[in-house]
């Protein structure tokens, strides 16, 4: 295909590839099989790790702050602001990867530095803020973020309660009118490729809990202290979609912010300007590090698939490992999936090599489609 116009919309590949590198590397590998093909990278996130890092690849602005991380030490944490939009990674400033190495917190873990980053970004005068949450440390309802912001939580003698999720046992009170008064009029969109409710078999705790650490009693106390709250804020919210995201920051969002749940992926690519690169695009290269049943409920390669179906645009996939069925590719939405492991079986070389391996599927995708 003379002169093919290709759009890699491609997620990062976890603990390998940032979303930027795996565009670099597909590109390089299509340019050496098929001359004048013309690449653009469009980095995309679904609001968790990497996001960040999305919009600055598209002409936000990379701001930092120093921020209380999910242990209380401080940590620098990235946002990114473009005219009056912010976007604000909760994970930049409470996720697990600020934890030491092997360390876990998962009763006391707070979510206070992403409030601190909210505040960071309303100083700077924005009127939107995507909240992007997801890979946190913590589980704690958002209160954290909340209390950053002017909430206050105490217990029966009228003192703040601890950091963490398993002291909200202890809230008597919830005190939001000191919530910083510039929130009134910002609109906070809370984006997430999870919407699971705050408690239950299918909240917070017990889905989450187990990757930042926590044993199945903690679980326990956790879920508990969690639906207590949910009782003194607003019993209502905590069956919300998204209540659950992030360790319930979600919740927070929701009752403490007036945001608006959002897959995602969605609002990542209507801040990137995906539906504008469609127009000038052949054929878009989406991928992510695992193409398996999460990725069926909404993660970046669902929202590219669909968004470039929408407009008759081929799509194809690329992961380093493929645990789709054929079936289940077209439902996505998707041509075709090129996975390292078909180059390479061991997976730890996978992750070792995913550059140059990325490069070579990006060979084959150029001589499969374009040459």
């Amino acid at each position: 295909m003379a002169d093919a116009r290709v759009l890699i919309a491609a997620d990062k590949f976890k603990g390998s590839l940032t979303a930027v590198e795996v565009a670099a590397h597909l590109g390089a590998g299509l340019r050496r099989a098929s001359r004048g093909v013309r690449v653009t990278a469009l980095p995309v996130a679904d609001g968790g790790d990497g996001t960040v890092d999305a919009a600055v690849a598209v002409g936000f602005e990379r701001r930092t702050a120093r921020v209380t991380g999910p242990l209380g030490g401080p940590v620098t944490a990235a946002w990114a602001l473009r005219g009056g939009t912010a976007v604000v990674e909760m994970a930049e400033a409470s996720g697990l990867r600020r934890l030491p190495p092997g360390r876990f917190a998962p009763l006391t873990a707070t979510s206070f530095g992403t409030g601190e980053l909210l505040r960071a970004a309303l100083d700077a005068g924005v009127r939107t803020v995507v909240l992007g949450v997801g890979g946190s440390a913590s589980t704690d309802a958002g209160a954290g973020m909340l209390a950053a912001l002017g909430a206050r939580f105490l217990d029966a003698e009228g003192r703040p309660v601890g950091p963490g999720g398993a002291a909200l046992a202890a809230l008597a009170r919830a005190d939001l009118s000191g919530l910083d008064a510039r929130l009134a009029a910002t609109d906070v969109v809370l984006a997430s490729d999870v919407d699971n409710p705050l408690t239950g078999a299918a909240g917070a705790a017990a889905v989450y809990g187990p990757q930042k650490g926590a044993s199945p009693e903690d679980v326990a106390v956790l879920d508990a202290a969690l639906a207590h709250a949910a009782r003194v804020l607003d019993p209502a919210s905590a069956s919300a979609p998204g209540a659950g995201a992030a360790g319930g920051v979600g919740y927070g969002a929701l009752v403490g912010l007036g945001a608006v749940f959002r897959p995602g992926i969605e609002v990542l690519l209507e801040s990137l300007g995906f539906a504008a690169a469609l127009e000038r695009t052949d054929l878009v290269i989406t991928g992510e590090g695992s193409l398996d049943g999460q990725t069926l409920r909404g993660k970046a390669v669902a929202g590219v698939a669909r968004a470039a179906r929408e407009r008759g645009v081929r799509v194809v996939a690329v992961c380093g490992l493929l645990a789709l069925s054929r079936g289940e590719l077209d439902v996505l939405g998707v041509e075709r999936a090129y996975a390292l492991t078909e180059l390479e079986p061991d997976a730890s070389r996978c992750i070792a090599d995913a550059g140059p391996l990325l490069e070579r599927l990006g060979e084959r995708v150029g001589r499969d489609l374009l040459a």
